[in-house]
């Protein structure tokens, strides 16, 4: 279960990161190539997800793409561990999830008033006040639903931990899957499975509930 946590936490913060600015731009009236980024965004939901899995062990090996990269450029001495652990996990889940982040952040940039930031800095506010009290708040419905999506895609991923982290990453999802098809404790997986949608359950409800109480527009 920690592990689970964890790595939600960790991918859903992530995709919220690289998100923002990628959903800000893509929420501009005259932005340039708007096809081609939105294309760009979506290609990861274009190819299933154990193609996506794969293709990321081949990048992140030992004798990856990456690690290659490394050494013929002389930047490190031996490989780096991206594989067989919770960072390489990570990094394959927020390309997956990265989308569900975006789009709804978007929507809620696009719903913006611009003539409220124009009107902020008309009263002298800076880039950062406008920012941080203005357009976080007004985007506050994007991202509590692109954090709920990633967060609960991530805690049910399967898949994408089996492989990259082939089986040394123990995670909920991955030890309900062992017990039900490997073992066959049906008992056991049921409880692993209901613990875990209780937990996530749990968590969504009261991350709604801060971010409702604590981003207020003034």
């Amino acid at each position: 279960m920690a592990n689970t946590l964890l790595i939600g936490l960790v991918t859903t913060l992530l995709c919220l990161v690289l998100g923002f600015p990628i959903a800000w731009q893509l929420s501009r009236e005259k932005m340039r190539f708007r096809g081609l980024a939105y294309g760009l965004v979506l290609s990861p939901l274009l190819v299933g997800i154990v193609i996506r899995s794969y293709g990321w062990t081949i990048l992140l090996g030992n004798n990856g793409i990456i690690n290659k990269t490394l050494l013929n450029l002389g930047l490190i001495d031996r490989p780096i561990g991206l594989m067989y652990n919770a960072l390489g996990i990570v990094i394959a889940l927020v390309h997956v999830f990265l989308p569900f982040m975006i789009l709804p952040l978007m929507s809620a940039l696009q719903g913006i008033d611009p003539s409220l930031r124009s009107a902020a800095r008309s009263l002298g506010a800076g880039r950062l006040i406008v920012f941080r009290r203005i357009i976080l708040p007004l985007a506050m419905p994007g991202i509590q639903a692109g954090c709920i999506l990633v967060f609960v895609l991530s805690l049910s991923a399967y898949v994408t931990p089996a492989l990259i982290g082939g089986l040394r990453v123990k995670t909920m999802a991955v030890s309900v899957v062992d017990a039900l098809i490997d073992t066959f404790q049906w008992p056991f997986g049921s409880a692993m499975a209901l613990m875990l949608s209780l937990t996530g359950a749990a968590i969504v409800v009261i991350f709604s509930r801060l971010t409702r109480m604590k981003w207020k527009i003034g």
